[in-house]
């Protein structure tokens, strides 16, 4: 299994501008090169020797949120995925940056991937996150250079139990086993939304899994992998591969959508690689959100209690054009007897998180997280549901901003609530 070229990928763009209206940051400036038929003209030309990796191509590549919707609206099937990957990574490969844009890509790469090293950065919210948020928003914070003053805004709700929690290694399925699958727990995950974490198990367990949860298990490499890190990315997705090669399970299962989208392109991040080429695809093979394990174990076993609530769901960029999954979570949600789940406008584009998009571009981000905020309460929810963290993080951010403090959850922890019978968002 070898990379299809870039050049090859590139030729399938046949320029027809279907793209152009999906694109949030066309959407925003109307600039041709902040289009994906834009950068995939720069980047051809980049590769034919008529462009240069400049200052100019650069701000025109760091400007794609990598949402992919283009790869939803793209009649030709043109895989934009890896080709901005390719051309983040040679960016980084061959651009010098100015020492400050520089130094904080460096720091929120060797910090946010490693839970370890995370943990003791996130401690300090654990006291204070609720001034920390109450600061960015004040008019002494905005004052703050736009990137620290992002970075506030967007504080995790983070507790000491949160910081130090883990789902147990090993939880046994409720009834007769009619799967065998492993969780993966995740970097931010298992720090900032452990309950997201705890839920999963929970309602995978309900249905009859036998839940693993490897200790051992660090970040899956999505982060450095959307940023152009592609040999940090390969370090950690060949761990990531080692721990659930051993787990020895049917599905490997993620509750995250870029961690899920970054799982299943193993195959492509190390198709060149003799060594691990077979064992990621194998692995990628394995690898099923959350919201498609529950649809393909068939009818629930577990009994759904009412929710009587307005759902907003939030369709997750990765989710929805990086793994195609559209539907598995709205059929699980609008099987809770009670829910009236709601769709938004807008729905496909990105809400302006994207990794870590909103730290190193908050303008352009909080401008569609400050959209994204006003589409969903013109629907006025009761709550709502998305499935990716830093989904959770820029909506809440962004609905704060224009006066809204709306519960924000993962899909399966409203499933969890249902079957436990229990207000989601109370718990009680």
């Amino acid at each position: 299994m070898t990379q299809t070229s870039s050049s090859a990928l590139i030729d399938k763009c046949v320029h027809c501008g279907f793209c152009l209206p999906t694109c949030p940051t066309y959407m925003l400036w109307g600039e041709e090169m902040d289009s994906p038929r834009g950068r995939i003209y720069l980047m051809k030309a980049e590769l034919e020797g008529r462009a240069t990796i400049d200052a100019s191509f650069v701000r025109h590549m760091d400007a794609c949120l990598g949402c992919l919707n283009c790869v939803t609206a793209c009649p030709s099937g043109v895989q934009y995925a890896p080709l901005i990957e390719r051309t983040r990574a040679r960016i980084e490969e061959t651009y010098s940056r100015d020492a400050s844009d520089w130094l904080f890509r460096r720091v929120l790469l060797s910090l946010i991937p490693y839970p370890g090293r995370m943990r003791v950065a996130l401690l300090p919210l654990a006291l204070v996150g609720g001034l920390v948020r109450a600061f960015a928003s004040s008019r002494l914070g905005s004052l703050l250079p736009a990137r620290l003053r992002a970075a506030l805004a967007l504080a995790p709700p983070v507790t000491f139990a949160s910081l130090f929690a883990a789902v147990p290694e090993q939880t046994a399925a409720s009834g007769p086993v009619r799967q065998k699958v492993a969780v993966l727990t995740g970097c931010v995950q298992r720090l900032a939304f452990h309950a997201v974490n705890e839920a999963t198990v929970r309602v995978l367990a309900a249905e009859g899994c036998a839940v693993s949860a490897p200790a051992d298990q660090g970040c899956c490499g999505a982060l450095a992998l959307h940023a152009g890190e592609a040999a940090q990315a390969r370090t950690l997705a060949r761990h990531t591969i080692e721990v659930f090669e051993k787990a020895g399970v049917d599905r490997v299962v993620v509750n995250a959508a870029g961690c899920g989208s970054a799982m299943k392109e193993y195959g492509e991040l190390l198709a060149d690689d003799p060594v691990w080429a077979a064992r990621a695809a194998a692995l990628s093979a394995k690898v099923r959100d959350v919201s498609e394990v529950l649809v393909d174990l068939g009818a629930p076993r577990a009994t759904r209690h009412p929710i009587h609530a307005r759902v907003a769901y939030h369709d997750a960029c990765h989710l929805a054009h990086g793994q195609g999954v559209r539907a598995q979570p709205r059929v699980l949600l609008q099987a809770i007897p009670g829910v009236e789940l709601l769709s938004p406008l807008e729905g496909e584009i990105c809400c302006g998180s994207a990794g870590i998009y909103n730290l190193v571009q908050p303008e352009p981000a909080q401008a569609l997280g400050v959209r994204k905020a006003k589409n969903i309460a013109a629907t006025s929810p009761d709550l709502i549901a998305t499935a990716n963290p830093g989904c959770i993080l820029q909506i809440a951010s962004a609905g704060r901003a224009l006066g809204h403090e709306w519960p924000i959850l993962h899909p399966v922890q409203l499933i969890d609530a249902s079957i436990r019978g229990v207000d989601p968002r109370t718990g009680q």
